[in-house]
Order: C-alpha cells, then sequence, then structure tokens
C-alpha cells in the first residue's frame, strides 16, 4: 500500500521550509541552507502537496522531485550539494586583469588590456574543470600564460601553457596524472555582434544601406566607430584633382587632374562603373582624416602654365593636371609644333590619367583626360581633350546630377575631362573631353574653363592679328568617400 501526505510545505524544527510550493514552483531549502541529496529518510513513496501534485516520490532507488510541469528551484541564499555537474562551468562575470588562481567548476574572463599576467590552475582531481575566455580581444598582444600546480601537468607536460590568440576560449578538464588537464574545448571565433561604420563631414548623401561624403572644399572625415565584422571598417574613394589653366596665344588644352576611386563596397557592377576603379578600399580607423580639395589652376598670360593642385584623402593622392606642355595628373597638350605631356605622373595604378596630344606649328593639341589621351591636333582644328572616365549615379546617391557632367554612358557622372586646343588664325577649337573640359578657342577669343568640382582641364585661349587674350582656369577637384552603414 503506498502512503501519500499532502502538504503546502514541510518546515524544519526553526520553522525554516526545507519544501515548499507556490503554483507550480517548488522550493527546495531556505536561505544559507545546504540542499544535499542522501539516503531516503521519509518513509513513503511518495510526498505530495494539498493539490495532489508530487513534491517527492520515489520508484526503487530513483528519487524524483516535483512533478510534471513544476520547476524546481533553490531558496535565495542556499547552496546545493551532491547533484553532480554537467560538464560546464559557472561563469565568474568579474573580469580578471591581473594574475590569479582558478577554482575548479568556475569559468573566468581575463583582461589583459593592461599586461600579460597568469592564471594559476587549482590542483589536480580528477573530473576538476575550468574555463577562461579572453576579455577585451588581447591575448595575441598581452598573453595569458596557464600555470598548472606542482608535478600537474598540461596535455601530459608538466610546463606551462601560453594563450595568444585573440578571443580565444578555453576549457580545461583534470583527467589523470599521466594526462594532467586536457583541452577540451577551444574556440577562436569571436563572436560580436554585427555593427556598421559612423562618420562625419562634408555633404552627406544617403542611398539605400550606403552613404556617401562628399567634398567639394577642404574639410575633415571624421570616423567615430569602424563596427565589426571585418571589412565594416572599409571605405571606397574619388579623389580628383584640379585640373590645369592655360595661357595666351594659341595654347594647348589643360590636362584634367588625376582622377582616382576604388569599387569595393558593395560593388558597382560594370558598364556604369568605371574601368579605372581599384577593387580594393581603403581600410579606416576611428580619427579625423583633414580632406584636401585641389583647386584648377589659374588663367595665365604668355609664355606660363598654371597646373591645378593635388587633392588628398589618407593615403590616397590624385595629382594636379598640367597646364600646356606640363606633366602631372593628366598631360597638357602641346602647342607651337611641341608633343604633349605626360600624363600619369607620378605612376599609379590603376593609372590616374594620360598624355596630351600633339600639336601643329598654329594648331595646339588637346590636354589628357582620366579615361583617354589628348587628340593630336589636325589641320585648321584644335585637338580635342581626352575623355574623363566616370562612376554610377548610384555611387554618389540620388543627387549625383549635382555632381560630375553627362558623358556618353548613362547613369554615369564624368569627371576629369582634357581641355581642347586653341586653333589659328580662326580655325575651330578643340570640343572639350566629357567630364568638365574646356573647349578650345578659335581666333582672338579666350578657351572655355574647366568646370567646378570636375578636375575639368581648361581649354586652350586663341589669336588672330596680333590680338591674343589670356589663358582660362582649370576645373577645381572634389573628393568622395562612401561605405555601408546598416
Amino acid at each position: 500500500m503506498t502512503s501519500k501526505i499532502k502538504v503546502d510545505n514541510i518546515s524544519d524544527q526553526n520553522d525554516n521550509n526545507i519544501i515548499n510550493e507556490s503554483g507550480d514552483v517548488i522550493t527546495v531549502g531556505a536561505a544559507g541552507d545546504t540542499v544535499a541529496v542522501a539516503g531516503n529518510i521519509v518513509k513513503s513513496n511518495a510526498l505530495q502537496a494539498s493539490d495532489g501534485g508530487n513534491l517527492v516520490s520515489q520508484s526503487g532507488t530513483t528519487i524524483t522531485l516535483g512533478a510534471s510541469g513544476d520547476t524546481i528551484s533553490l531558496a535565495s541564499g542556499a547552496s546545493q550539494t551532491g547533484f553532480g555537474r554537467t560538464g560546464t562551468v559557472d561563469w565568474n562575470t568579474t573580469p580578471k586583469t591581473a594574475t590569479f588562481t582558478a577554482v575548479s567548476g568556475d569559468g573566468f574572463f581575463a583582461n589583459t588590456t593592461g599586461s600579460a599576467f597568469n592564471m594559476n590552475l587549482p590542483a589536480g582531481v580528477a573530473g576538476a574543470i575550468v574555463s577562461v575566455a579572453d576579455y577585451a580581444g588581447t591575448w595575441q598582444t598581452n598573453n595569458l600564460t596557464v600555470v598548472p600546480n606542482g608535478t600537474d601537468k598540461i596535455g601530459g607536460v608538466n610546463a606551462n601553457s601560453i594563450l595568444n590568440t585573440e578571443g580565444q576560449s578555453v576549457t580545461f578538464v583534470f583527467v589523470d596524472s599521466t594526462q594532467g588537464w586536457i583541452n577540451t574545448m577551444d574556440s577562436t571565433s569571436n563572436v560580436k555582434g554585427a555593427s556598421f561604420l559612423a562618420a562625419t563631414g562634408g555633404t552627406v548623401i544617403t542611398s539605400g544601406n550606403f552613404k556617401t561624403h562628399v567634398f567639394t572644399g577642404p574639410g575633415t572625415f571624421c570616423v567615430s566607430a569602424v563596427g565589426n565584422p571585418a571589412g565594416s571598417d572599409t571605405v571606397d574613394y574619388v579623389v580628383v584633382a584640379g585640373g590645369g589653366g592655360t595661357n595666351r596665344d594659341r595654347d594647348a588644352g589643360g590636362g584634367a587632374g588625376g582622377f582616382r576611386l576604388s569599387n569595393s563596397v558593395g560593388c558597382v557592377p560594370a558598364p556604369t562603373m568605371s574601368p579605372l576603379a581599384n577593387s580594393t578600399g581603403l581600410p579606416v580607423s576611428a580619427t579625423g582624416y583633414p580632406i584636401t580639395v585641389g583647386g584648377g589652376g589659374a588663367a595665365v598670360g604668355p609664355g606660363a602654365s598654371n597646373p591645378g593642385s593635388n587633392s588628398v584623402f589618407s593615403s590616397i593622392t590624385s595629382t594636379a593636371g598640367g597646364g600646356s606642355k606640363q606633366t602631372g595628373g593628366s598631360g597638357g597638350g602641346g602647342y607651337c609644333g611641341a608633343s604633349g605631356a605626360a600624363g600619369n605622373t607620378p605612376p599609379v595604378s590603376p593609372p590616374q590619367g594620360n598624355p596630351g596630344g600633339n600639336s601643329q606649328p598654329l594648331i595646339a593639341g588637346g590636354g589628357g583626360g582620366a579615361g583617354a589621351a589628348g587628340q593630336n591636333a589636325p589641320p585648321n582644328v584644335g585637338g580635342a581633350g581626352g575623355s574623363g572616365s566616370f562612376l554610377a549615379d548610384t555611387f554618389i546617391g540620388p543627387t549625383a546630377p549635382s555632381y560630375g557632367a553627362t558623358g556618353p554612358v548613362s547613369s554615369t557622372r564624368y569627371f576629369a575631362g582634357g581641355g581642347g586646343g586653341a586653333a589659328y588664325p580662326s580655325g575651330p577649337g578643340g570640343v572639350g573631353g566629357a567630364g568638365g573640359g574646356g573647349a578650345g578657342a578659335a581666333g582672338a577669343t579666350v578657351g572655355t574653363p574647366g568646370t567646378t568640382n570636375t578636375g575639368g582641364g581648361a581649354g586652350g585661349s586663341g589669336a588672330n592679328g596680333g590680338v591674343a587674350p589670356n589663358g582660362a582656369s582649370g576645373g577645381s577637384g572634389i573628393v568622395m568617400i562612401r561605405y555601408k552603414f546598416q
């Protein structure tokens, strides 16, 4: 016959609860008690609450606490013994910052930001378990050294073990005196929540998951957070230098400012992205990056040429466009029978520009552009400026038509076109290259300036009957920085 005791709680002689029930929650012990599993001292097969639910029941040598649907809990402040361990540790969430001795059954976070230190293992007892994790991701710089107790071993060797991998977490279990502590888990995944780069500066354009910061003059690109996972600290860039200015009297077209860009974040596809794009972006850190936007070369008088100015973002420098017969990002055209000047000077890869065109005695060559060389001067016509290069509207965002110039490829904006050469005495001047290049003059007229914030080269000014006006100015450059922000 099975006996049953129906109670709502059981108390000891001091009126402290031994077992009580509140709804479906059964609490074993009271604050300060140690709850241990020992021999069966209740001479009954079942101990039940007043609602008929089992508090304690026995079948053979198996003792069950609670019934289906119940929650078994220890009273606040109580501890347990005799229930054993499931193979895991209880984590101590106060990070260690100096040498300490581990306790079996506990896990520890080791913060070596300040310096390297040791974790001393406890005396080895079969079944002892200790875990440790890299708190701040600094073990690769400041190592954590694991020190065995006395003659105990780690993996069969009585020697220290050095943990030197960023984000590592390790669990050791003591097996026996032969192998000692054996590493049963080792993770280096260093899992983190995803976050994104955040920055300020310039005119910020948002398009989908991307932001583009546009600088039409000097400023600072201020990075406040680089985010994770890997690659979240990478930005793409467009850096265009100022175009070359021109002088008077049958002058050649000015060379376009150097044109440099990357296409790695989001990878805008062809055909709307320039083939000159570098496939590797630029990693940044949480700091300020001064931005230099190069001005266009000024219009000058006879016998002089005026290059533009460089544009700079971090390690990327685009070289100013050359005036007539001057090297630069793109070279200026030749005049009075001279050859055009070299572009991509100094050289970078992909190239930032092209050479200017050659001249005839009275007909000037076109300035080089980012996408093509300046045209050699044909008879009686100034050489055309070399075409600039382009980037997709989507790279800039919904206000793309505010920047750059139209060109032959739809849904794109062009930059860094070369200036057209002048013709003497009255033949037509060369057209400017797509991307802000100014047109060359015919007769005694002034060449067309390069377009502002395109890096376009200026058109050459002409002459007729002893009348020779001054030259034209090159277009200023631009800097754009693009990244994923969500």
